[in-house]
């Protein structure tokens, strides 16, 4: 156990998943994008609801983060909030972050069913 209160190995797990995990994001996002870019409303409407939606998403975590030992559990609960990764992406991690994720998440986020 280290001074965040998770084994090292999560955080080696982590570091293996979380390139995978931005990678399914984008992919998400840009299907997204694609659909946007496809609809019926003006170009000009697509161009700069486009335009906002990237900006918003390029500050998502499932996009850029800061990897550090320190920023993992945060980073893992914007993942979760964002919906760029479930709580099965977390199955293979220890008990004792699994637990610390739900806790905090509960509280941070206000939602029981996770």
């Amino acid at each position: 156990m280290n001074q965040y209160g998770y084994p090292e190995s999560d955080w080696k797990l982590y570091r293996q998943k979380i390139a995978d995990w931005q990678e399914n994001y984008m992919e998400k996002l840009c299907k997204e994008y694609i659909e946007l870019l496809s609809s019926d409303k003006l170009p000009s409407d697509r161009f700069w609801e486009l335009y906002k939606r990237i900006n918003a998403d390029k500050q998502d975590t499932g996009v850029v983060t800061k990897n550090s030992r320190s920023n993992m559990i945060k980073n893992i609960l914007e993942l979760l909030s964002e919906n760029a990764i479930t709580l099965d992406d977390l199955s293979d991690f220890s008990e004792e972050l699994l637990e610390k994720v739900k806790c905090l998440y509960n509280n941070y986020y206000n939602n029981p069913e996770i």
